[in-house]
């Protein structure tokens, strides 16, 4: 039996290939602080600077992921810098976490939000895609009614505008994957997914917090979490040798 590609299909699993050959070996410092934090797996019973450092060390390799891009792509994509910013925002959330039971949950919920509107600009506008965006609003909408009743005091507010600004994020990262006009790329489908997956991870945070305690909570979250960030850093980069290879092809 004959298999038959569509040129798309092609490109995709083109780029797929040469994603994977090109960064993967930038995300081995990623993996290796990923499984250091899962390993050590500090007790969060008992803050400290070194917890801080374990925790948010996953990130600051991010961060050195796309610096080894060069400063000259950073300076060329605003988007990049965008993500780059938003990585950083979030080491200081994760940060301002660790001490949540000592009052500081606000602080990095602030960070958090920062890091959302960050995203959302570095995703962009176009394509609008309302259809996703009313999807999103309706969950997003479903997340605060379920949350609303344990919800007192300030957080009343400040849950409701964090939940839309993920909303927001989440809705112009998924806009960007039109799978019905084959209009998109690794990189849209990448941030689809982180998106998605910070979503998953933030709102397991609200239920275990707010509402009842969720089985596995921490371990959920951070790998929902870390899995997110990783896909919003690679959203931002293209694989530099994809344009040749299609030509060569």
């Amino acid at each position: 039996m004959m298999v038959c590609f569509t040129s798309h299909e092609f490109n995709f699993n083109l780029s797929f290939v040469l994603q994977v050959k090109s960064e993967g070996p930038k995300l081995v410092p990623f993996f290796k602080a990923t499984c250091v934090y899962f390993v050590l797996w500090l007790p969060t019973s008992s803050p400290s600077w070194f917890s801080a450092l374990i925790k948010c060390l996953p990130i600051f390799c991010l961060w050195v992921f796309l610096l080894a891009h060069g400063i000259s792509f950073l300076g060329a994509h605003s988007s990049a810098r965008k993500i780059l910013a938003g990585l950083i925002f979030s080491a200081l959330g994760d940060a301002f976490l660790i001490w949540q039971e000592q009052g500081y949950f606000s602080h990095g919920l602030f960070m958090f939000a920062i890091t959302h509107i960050l995203y959302s600009s570095a995703f962009g506008m176009k394509p609008l895609n309302l259809r996703a965006g009313l999807i999103i609003a309706v969950m997003s909408g479903f997340s605060y009614t379920l949350l609303y009743p344990y919800l007192s005091g300030p957080f009343t507010y400040l849950v409701a505008v964090y939940i839309a600004l993920i909303g927001f994020m989440g809705w112009r990262a998924i806009a960007g994957v039109q799978l019905a006009n084959d209009l998109w790329t690794w990189t849209k489908l990448s941030a689809c997914l982180g998106a998605v997956l910070f979503m998953v991870s933030d709102l397991t945070i609200a239920v275990n917090k707010f509402c009842f305690p969720v089985p596995h909570s921490r371990a959920i979250i951070m790998a929902t979490y870390y899995a997110a960030q990783m896909l919003i850093a690679l959203s931002a980069v293209e694989c530099q040798d994809a344009d040749a290879a299609r030509k060569r092809a």
